[in-house]
């Protein structure tokens, strides 16, 4: 029996209409374009790609902090079932609860004027979720523990901390109201290498001790081969691929994966291999090439993909690639 995904999209399209003239259709940024994905229960889902490339609107699609536009997209954690798109009043306020963003950036995102306690307590008091302070007191307590700060920290500002601690005190602040899915955008890219390590270790140690899931969204493939069960590659606000990381590191299918792979650095002093390197940026999403979004940087591009867009196929073993030529460039071994 097929596990019921936490989080479901089908479809799934976010669109930000632009001023345009007066004469003639207004220009439309497409950020997230027709996106299909299943995330499992307790799992770590990676989605990678390039900057622009349209992680950070579908994560915050996901929960309901950029528009919907288009597509179904479904909460189910087996207690409540939620159709995002049409979530409105106390429904998005109590989904609100069971999913939650941990910043990138962990200066910009804790107020300066508030103590740490106060900053981990403010989800409680907005949402309700608790009936007096002393019962605050005692959830701020118990995931500042899990968090590993003290009650010396709950009593500080966050300029006396690390970067390192900013950000465990941002998790906090994400899973005090003890949610089921948590979107974690680029959650340890402003730290230092030695800090990301015990950052990510924390993550998945708090993710099993909850059940937690978590979209984990990185540009740094090394990051999300530790910890991600499953990845998602996009591009212009396209899936290119997705696979268990297992497989999807192993064996990619789609010249823009290959190429994000290939700039990973090796720790084999002897390994002379050169990085793929991409010529050109990510298209304008207001004016996207037709056929294959990724075409006007792609090595192996032809007229087909010039003129038609690869549907995302199913190629065994839950991987996906949206590529005409993947079977062949994969029997050429071109894609290794």
């Amino acid at each position: 029996m097929t596990e019921t995904p936490l989080i479901s999209t089908k479809g799934l399209s976010v669109h930000y209409p632009l001023r345009g003239t007066l004469i003639g259709p207004k220009p439309v940024v497409r950020a997230v374009e027709n996106v299909s994905i299943d995330i499992a229960p307790g799992s770590f889902f990676g989605l990678v790609g390039e900057s622009g490339s349209g992680k950070t609107t579908f994560g915050r699609a996901l929960l309901r902090a950029a528009p919907i536009t288009r597509g179904d997209v479904t909460y189910d954690d087996g207690e409540v079932r939620y159709d995002l798109p049409k979530l409105e009043g106390r429904e998005l306020k109590e989904y609100r609860s069971r999913a939650q963003l941990i910043f990138q950036d962990p200066y910009a995102a804790l107020s300066p004027r508030m103590t740490v306690r106060d900053i981990i307590a403010e989800p409680l008091e907005v949402m309700g979720l608790t009936n007096s302070r002393e019962e605050t007191d005692e959830r701020v307590r118990e995931i500042a523990a899990k968090c590993r700060l003290n009650l010396e920290h709950l009593r500080r500002f966050p300029h006396a901390f690390s970067g390192g601690q900013r950000q465990r005190i941002s998790i906090a602040r994400a899973l005090v109201s003890r949610p089921r899915f948590v979107v974690a955008d680029e959650s340890v890219a402003a730290l230092d290498v030695s800090i990301q390590a015990d950052v990510l270790n924390l993550l998945k140690s708090i993710q099993q001790e909850m059940g937690l899931t978590f979209l984990f969204i990185s540009h740094d493939l090394s990051v999300v081969a530790h910890i991600c069960d499953n990845v998602a590659v996009m591009y212009l606000g396209r899936l290119m691929e997705t696979a268990p990381t297992r497989e999807l590191f192993s064996a990619p299918r789609h010249p823009y994966t290959q190429a994000l792979l290939s700039a990973i650095p090796s720790l084999d002093p002897e390994d002379r291999r050169g990085g793929q390197k991409l010529l050109g940026e990510i298209p304008s999403p207001t004016n996207p090439p037709p056929g294959c979004k990724f075409q006007t940087r792609c090595p192996f591009a032809q007229d087909r993909c010039r003129k038609e867009e690869p549907e995302l196929a199913h190629i065994g073993k839950g991987h996906n690639v949206s590529c005409h030529r993947w079977e062949e460039l994969a029997a050429e071994k071109v894609l290794a």
